[in-house]
């Protein structure tokens, strides 16, 4: 779900102080811009809708929260390691991570989509797709869907960072960008996006691959905090504070059907 900040030393306290009796937990997510969920202001601080959320399902649980950065690959190896306790990060919730780790209930779930060229007429299809470079974040449902669907049409060039995709899109080195459709618009929206590219489409769906949303990431058997987080999810839907976030940047309700 980028490039800026030493991964090993960063931690932003967020969300609900709280009292003494609050538990403290360390939530992990990964030192990369993915805008409008994540990115660092001007002055250095992490400002977006999944950081307010964090703020929010952090309050409504009654814990302690001190987002911890790491690197996106090493998200869940730092889980299971017990070096942070939950990632909260744009995560998909999909079978294959399931069987490291566990998942809260979806907190949003948006289409997945592939951008190209302006000048380049072509489909978020296989056959659209056919002798073009497409390129994907590490360790994502993107590399995952893009080897699935694409490869015996495309090449797949594999990036660290979802903006590492976009230069080398907007510079041609590459023919396409697959990723979440909000993010790809929210860089469609930019100087650089508006002056390269446009969105070709949203790629057929494959839940057992995108997952069915995005989820809090849990170690297996802590059911104590999932029950935390699911209850937080659901109270924060109800008395409105999802719906007050999500306004401040998008004009819909992205937490899916």
């Amino acid at each position: 779900m980028k490039a800026m900040l030493a991964t090993a030393a960063l931690a932003l306290v967020l969300g609900f102080a709280g009292s003494a009796s609050a538990q403290a937990i360390k939530v992990g997510m990964a030192p990369e811009p993915y805008p409008p969920f994540a990115a660092p202001d001007a002055s250095g601080k992490w400002t977006g809708w999944e950081m307010d959320m964090i703020d929010a399902l952090c309050a409504e649980a009654k814990l302690q929260c001190e987002v911890t950065m790491t690197a996106w690959d090493g998200l869940i190896p730092a889980l299971n390691a017990k070096k942070i306790d939950a990632i909260i990060n744009s995560m998909s919730i999909t079978e294959e991570r399931k069987k490291s780790i566990d998942f809260s209930d979806k907190y949003y779930n948006t289409p997945t989509g592939i951008i190209g060229s302006k000048d380049a007429k072509f489909d978020a299809t296989p056959e659209g797709l056919k002798g073009k470079i497409i390129g994907v974040q590490v360790s994502t449902v993107h590399e995952a869907y893009a080897k699935k669907h694409f490869a015996d049409a495309a090449e797949i060039k594999i990036y660290q960072t979802q903006d590492e995709a976009q230069a080398d899109l907007a510079a041609g080195r590459i023919d396409a960008v697959q990723a979440d459709s909000l993010s790809l618009n929210t860089y469609l929206a930019t100087d650089a996006g508006k002056a390269c590219c446009d969105m070709k489409g949203d790629v057929a769906e494959d839940v057992e691959i995108l997952g069915p949303g995005v989820g809090v990431g849990l170690r297996q058997g802590d059911t104590e905090l999932k029950d935390k987080f699911n209850a937080a999810i659901k109270g924060i839907r109800d008395n409105g504070k999802y719906a007050e976030i999500t306004k401040k940047y998008f004009d819909f309700d992205i937490y899916g059907k």
